[in-house]
């Protein structure tokens, strides 16, 4: 029989485990500092999830979710087996962290506004990282120390990324619709890591500055769009 459990408990301990987790990173989190969090015991927490490491999958899988999660099929959620939850992530990124628009822009020919163009890429790039913005975090400060989750992020997503960007500038470039710039996969790390700071991890920023979302989504857009587009 499944295990009756109290109103958005499984919201609470998806939301406290993310702030652990993003606080501590995934060695130094211990499962009593989530229940201290939540403010229950540990053995309570444990009732709900087998070990840290189906925590993490939790986080994994519901950080962003808006709203109630819906409960497993019974009480406390296993742990995954090996590699189960860098596969989930794998296949995540895999479907979100392409902007439509820059996979179109590869294959665009004729005449091509690059502003407009510019400015899609990079409005699409910011809502996806802006709606993934707990997982994300989660994955880069715990991916540091999980080689396997590391490889993934760091050389998988993000260098894959750089590498179409900068393909997207290399072919603007030549036909003079994009300043030219002295490294193009310089210039695809600064609009990532641009966007990142603004949709992601200033939400984590101990002296944040008070801004709406989306006087920052625009002012990210149209800064990088001027900055490379010609008129």
């Amino acid at each position: 029989m499944a295990r009756s459990i109290p109103p958005g408990r499984l919201e609470q301990i998806v939301a406290s485990a993310t702030r652990v987790f993003v606080e501590q990173g995934y060695r130094r989190t211990q499962m009593a500092d989530v229940a201290e969090a939540m403010g229950v015991a540990k053995g309570t927490l444990y009732l709900y999830v087998e070990s840290k490491e189906a925590l993490f999958d939790l986080v994994a899988r519901y950080a962003d979710v808006d709203g109630p999660i819906a409960s497993p099929p019974a009480f406390p959620v296993k742990t995954p087996k090996r590699g189960v939850t860098v596969r989930y992530v794998r296949e995540e990124l895999a479907r979100q962290q392409v902007p439509p628009s820059l996979m179109r822009a590869l294959q665009a020919r004729g005449r091509i506004d690059a502003r407009r163009e510019l400015e899609a890429i990079v409005r699409e790039l910011y809502e996806v990282l802006a709606r993934n913005r707990r997982r994300l975090k989660l994955i880069d400060v715990c991916a540091r120390e999980m080689p396997d989750l590391a490889a993934l992020w760091f050389s998988g997503a993000r260098g894959g990324l750089i590498t179409l960007l900068a393909r997207y500038l290399d072919d603007r470039i030549r036909r003079g619709l994009v300043h030219p710039v002295p490294d193009t996969s310089v210039a695809a790390r600064l609009i990532i890591e641009t966007t990142v700071f603004w949709a992601v991890h200033r939400h984590w920023d101990a002296h944040p500055q008070a801004v709406e979302d989306a006087v920052a989504e625009t002012t990210v857009v149209r800064f990088v769009a001027g900055a490379l587009a010609k008129e």
